[in-house]
């Protein structure tokens, strides 16, 4: 089973990802974890480092096809291989792509979504998309040490929170595949969706795997 953990900066991936890795390691089950890219090919490399610093040279024509080439490696080289063996967890992927692709490029997030779900190969069974308000999420952000990076500015955070509903609608309608919105503000936020997700991931699990 694969899951993808999609939010803005600060909405509370990476804090959910470690409680689902320790979580699970707690209970015997063993879960793998890949990001958003693959970074296995040069040119397409080039163009999504370009679209992730908001560079629009390129055009979005060539972003698209870089993110969907780059997905392709990502499915066939390292997510296929973790699935292998056993759950992994994404953190970001296609939904996130979609919303940088309209924040840098213009055009719907949903028509990017919908071509980037083209790629069956790296569709996540679960999508869990934090819905942390913006508010919260910047004040987390000015916390760390790093300087802010492009698509953090509160204006541009609220319109990527926008961007990744109008994403994740279009997924949903075009896999038919479950989209979960949460929000992760407080501890019982991230205990009940992380026993959501852990419930799903477990669920997955062969019998034989649950019980050792």
């Amino acid at each position: 089973m694969l899951l993808a953990i999609e939010g803005i900066a600060g909405s509370g991936k990476s804090t959910l990802r470690d409680w689902l890795l320790d979580a699970a390691t707690a209970r015997g089950v063993t879960i793998g974890h890949v990001g958003q890219f693959s970074w296995l090919s040069l040119p397409a490399t080039r163009t999504l480092v370009k679209l992730r610093a908001g560079d629009a040279a390129d055009g979005a024509r060539a972003a698209l096809d870089a993110a969907r080439t780059d997905l392709k490696l990502h499915a066939r080289h390292n997510i296929a291989p973790a699935l292998a063996r056993g759950p992994v967890i994404a953190d970001r992927l296609a939904l996130s792509t979609a919303a940088l692709l309209t924040l840098v490029h213009g055009g719907p997030a949903g028509q990017y979504a919908t071509a980037l779900a083209e790629v069956s190969s790296a569709r996540p069974d679960l999508t869990v998309l934090l819905t942390t308000p913006t508010g919260a999420c910047g004040h987390r952000i000015s916390g760390r040490a790093t300087a802010p990076r492009f698509g953090e500015a509160p204006d541009t955070a609220a319109r990527l929170a926008d961007l990744l509903e109008e994403a994740a609608g279009a997924w949903a309608g075009t896999t038919g595949l479950p989209v979960i919105r949460h929000p992760s503000v407080t501890a019982e936020d991230l205990a009940a969706v992380g026993e959501a997700c852990l419930s799903r991931l477990a669920s997955a699990l062969p019998a034989t795997t649950e019980a050792s």
